[in-house]
């Protein structure tokens, strides 16, 4: 399993996360209705909004998963906030960055990782909206269209968060 790096603003981005006030917060529709959407469109058992910090990633809102946070050295998320593009790997266990996670060979057994960074102006990417499966897939242009278009509606949500007084 590769750590993912972290990023060169990691201390910026650090700030702008805690900023949102919206780690360990209880659910909140807006955020959970986006995962169950995103689920439902792509036919996949799990999905979240997921918020990296200093260790861990934190589900905001998720479907399938009984966890709430896992540790950000396992997590496929801590890779995605390295880079703007959606990161799409469509079997986990051919992924040499993936293949001995423990979330792959055991619970939830994913084989199917998509996640598109949430980016707060000024670049700092705070989570994702991201989407696994038990099965390898592929994904094409209109997947990733459709993606990144629930992806901006969490960063919207987000910026209204972060708006707020």
């Amino acid at each position: 399993m590769m750590k993912a790096p972290r990023p060169g603003n990691e201390v910026e981005r650090l700030h702008a996360l805690r900023a949102l006030l919206l780690l360990d917060t209880p659910p909140e529709e807006r955020f959970d209705r986006i995962a169950g959407f995103a689920a439902a469109e792509f036919d996949v058992p799990m999905a979240m909004v997921s918020l990296v910090d200093e260790d861990r990633q934190w589900f905001k809102a998720q479907v399938g998963l009984a966890i709430c946070e896992t540790g950000r050295d396992e997590s496929f998320c801590g890779h995605v906030i390295l880079s703007p593009a959606t990161m799409v790997v469509p079997d986990t266990a051919l992924d040499p960055r993936f293949a001995d996670n423990p979330l792959v060979t055991g619970e939830p057994h994913v084989r199917f990782y998509a996640g598109a960074p949430l980016s707060l102006p000024g670049g700092h990417a705070v989570g994702t909206l991201c989407i696994m499966d038990t099965q390898p897939r592929q994904m094409d242009r209109t997947d990733l269209a459709i993606l990144g278009a629930l992806r901006a509606l969490v960063v919207e949500e987000l910026q209204r968060r972060e708006a707020a007084p």
